[in-house]
Protein backbone atom coordinates (compact mmCIF):
# COMPACT_ATOMS: atom_id res chain seq x y z
CA UNK A 1 0.00 0.00 0.00
CA UNK A 2 1.09 3.58 -0.53
CA UNK A 3 3.06 5.47 2.08
CA UNK A 4 0.45 6.87 4.51
CA UNK A 5 2.63 9.22 6.57
CA UNK A 6 1.55 12.35 4.67
CA UNK A 7 -2.18 11.65 5.04
CA UNK A 8 -4.24 12.52 8.07
CA UNK A 9 -6.02 9.73 9.92
CA UNK A 10 -9.36 11.26 8.91
CA UNK A 11 -8.49 11.21 5.21
CA UNK A 12 -7.36 7.59 5.51
CA UNK A 13 -10.60 6.62 7.27
CA UNK A 14 -12.78 8.51 4.79
CA UNK A 15 -10.92 7.05 1.84
CA UNK A 16 -10.09 10.50 0.50
CA UNK A 17 -7.22 10.77 -1.86
CA UNK A 18 -6.39 10.94 -5.50
CA UNK A 19 -9.24 10.58 -7.96
CA UNK A 20 -6.69 9.30 -10.53
CA UNK A 21 -7.79 11.79 -13.20
CA UNK A 22 -4.89 14.23 -13.02
CA UNK A 23 -2.64 12.38 -15.45
CA UNK A 24 -5.42 12.11 -18.03
CA UNK A 25 -6.08 15.86 -17.96
CA UNK A 26 -2.35 16.56 -18.09
CA UNK A 27 -1.87 14.35 -21.15
CA UNK A 28 -4.97 15.64 -22.98
CA UNK A 29 -3.90 19.25 -22.46
CA UNK A 30 -0.35 18.56 -23.68
CA UNK A 31 -1.44 16.53 -26.71
CA UNK A 32 -4.05 19.10 -27.72
CA UNK A 33 -1.50 21.88 -27.28
CA UNK A 34 0.99 20.00 -29.48
CA UNK A 35 -1.67 19.45 -32.13
CA UNK A 36 -2.62 23.14 -31.99
CA UNK A 37 0.90 24.41 -32.74
CA UNK A 38 0.97 23.50 -36.46
CA UNK A 39 -2.77 24.04 -36.84
CA UNK A 40 -2.61 27.59 -35.47
CA UNK A 41 0.40 28.40 -37.65
CA UNK A 42 -1.48 27.07 -40.68
CA UNK A 43 -4.63 28.95 -39.63
CA UNK A 44 -2.71 32.19 -39.23
CA UNK A 45 -1.23 31.97 -42.71
CA UNK A 46 -4.60 30.94 -44.14
CA UNK A 47 -6.37 33.86 -42.46
CA UNK A 48 -3.67 36.26 -43.65
CA UNK A 49 -4.15 34.99 -47.19
CA UNK A 50 -7.88 35.63 -47.00
CA UNK A 51 -7.57 39.23 -45.81
CA UNK A 52 -9.49 41.44 -48.20
CA UNK A 53 -11.08 38.52 -50.02
CA UNK A 54 -14.83 38.44 -50.24
CA UNK A 55 -17.34 35.91 -49.05
CA UNK A 56 -17.21 33.94 -52.30
CA UNK A 57 -13.42 33.60 -52.12
CA UNK A 58 -13.61 32.39 -48.51
CA UNK A 59 -16.28 29.81 -49.38
CA UNK A 60 -14.21 28.66 -52.35
CA UNK A 61 -11.20 28.32 -50.07
CA UNK A 62 -13.22 26.27 -47.55
CA UNK A 63 -14.51 24.06 -50.39
CA UNK A 64 -11.02 22.59 -50.86
CA UNK A 65 -11.02 19.34 -48.88
CA UNK A 66 -7.64 19.87 -47.20
CA UNK A 67 -8.68 23.32 -46.01
CA UNK A 68 -12.01 22.15 -44.61
CA UNK A 69 -10.41 19.17 -42.84
CA UNK A 70 -7.64 21.30 -41.30
CA UNK A 71 -10.12 24.01 -40.32
CA UNK A 72 -12.31 21.40 -38.62
CA UNK A 73 -9.27 19.93 -36.85
CA UNK A 74 -8.26 23.40 -35.66
CA UNK A 75 -11.76 24.01 -34.32
CA UNK A 76 -12.08 20.66 -32.55
CA UNK A 77 -8.56 20.68 -31.07
CA UNK A 78 -9.02 24.24 -29.89
CA UNK A 79 -12.32 23.44 -28.22
CA UNK A 80 -10.94 20.30 -26.55
CA UNK A 81 -8.00 22.31 -25.23
CA UNK A 82 -10.23 25.15 -24.03
CA UNK A 83 -12.72 22.77 -22.38
CA UNK A 84 -10.01 20.94 -20.44
CA UNK A 85 -8.25 24.15 -19.43
CA UNK A 86 -11.49 25.69 -18.13
CA UNK A 87 -12.37 22.44 -16.36
CA UNK A 88 -9.08 22.52 -14.43
CA UNK A 89 -9.63 26.17 -13.47
CA UNK A 90 -13.20 25.48 -12.32
CA UNK A 91 -12.17 22.40 -10.33
CA UNK A 92 -9.29 24.25 -8.67
CA UNK A 93 -10.98 27.53 -7.76
CA UNK A 94 -14.71 26.84 -7.32
CA UNK A 95 -15.38 25.09 -4.04
CA UNK A 96 -19.18 24.92 -3.72
CA UNK A 97 -20.45 21.65 -5.19
CA UNK A 98 -23.56 23.00 -6.92
CA UNK A 99 -21.73 25.95 -8.45
CA UNK A 100 -18.87 23.72 -9.58
CA UNK A 101 -21.22 21.16 -11.12
CA UNK A 102 -23.23 23.85 -12.92
CA UNK A 103 -20.11 25.52 -14.32
CA UNK A 104 -18.63 22.21 -15.46
CA UNK A 105 -21.89 21.33 -17.19
CA UNK A 106 -22.06 24.77 -18.79
CA UNK A 107 -18.44 24.47 -19.94
CA UNK A 108 -19.11 21.10 -21.56
CA UNK A 109 -22.36 22.29 -23.16
CA UNK A 110 -20.83 25.44 -24.64
CA UNK A 111 -17.89 23.53 -26.10
CA UNK A 112 -20.10 20.81 -27.60
CA UNK A 113 -22.50 23.36 -29.10
CA UNK A 114 -19.65 25.47 -30.48
CA UNK A 115 -18.06 22.39 -32.01
CA UNK A 116 -21.30 21.17 -33.54
CA UNK A 117 -22.16 24.59 -34.98
CA UNK A 118 -18.63 25.11 -36.24
CA UNK A 119 -18.43 21.73 -37.96
CA UNK A 120 -21.90 22.27 -39.42
CA UNK A 121 -20.85 25.67 -40.82
CA UNK A 122 -17.65 24.24 -42.30
CA UNK A 123 -19.52 21.34 -43.90
CA UNK A 124 -22.28 23.59 -45.23
CA UNK A 125 -19.79 26.00 -46.77
CA UNK A 126 -17.66 23.18 -48.17
CA UNK A 127 -20.48 21.07 -49.60
CA UNK A 128 -23.05 23.63 -50.76
CA UNK A 129 -20.84 26.57 -51.62
CA UNK A 130 -22.25 29.05 -49.14
CA UNK A 131 -24.52 29.92 -46.28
Amino acid sequence: MADQRFRTPRSVAAGLGSAHHGVHHFLVERVSALALVPLVIWGGFAAAGLIGAGHAAAVEWIAHPINSVLLGALLICGLIHAKNAMQVVIEDYIHRFVTKAALLLLNLTVCILAGALGVFAILKAALTGGF
